[in-house]
């Protein structure tokens, strides 16, 4: 079992950054790829970023690759995403997830519980 929590959401302006995090529970986080979707109001929850178990390997939606940068700690159970130069279409719920390095949420086992960001133009 692995217990997430979310951090570091808040209210930017357009251009701005962000730096999200996500700290696990549990000892076996470091047997877990971790990833971070995303769900704006009125659409479906979408696949942002992914991590692999060691850190080595990193996976981007489209449209955040070049902006987004995801990493993870596994000495401190955590894995964060920073987020550059936002848009007002990145304005969602952003979720983290523990499971198989994957971009498909059916992945994914453990889920937090999401922190809001909102860009605004």
């Amino acid at each position: 079992q692995v217990q997430l929590v979310e951090s570091g959401g808040g209210d930017v302006q357009a251009g701005g950054s962000l730096r999200l995090s996500c700290a696990a529970s549990g000892r076996t986080f470091n047997n877990y790829a971790m990833g971070w979707f995303r769900q704006a109001p009125g659409k479906d929850r979408e696949f942002v970023a992914a991590i692999n178990r060691s850190g080595r390997a990193t996976v981007y939606s489209d449209s955040v690759k070049g902006r987004f940068t995801i990493s993870r700690d596994n000495t401190k159970n955590t894995v964060a995403l920073q987020m550059n130069s936002l848009k007002p279409e990145d304005t969602a719920v952003y979720y983290c997830a523990a499971g198989f390095y994957d971009t498909h949420q059916s992945a994914y086992n453990f889920w937090g519980q999401g922190t809001q960001v909102t860009v605004s133009s």
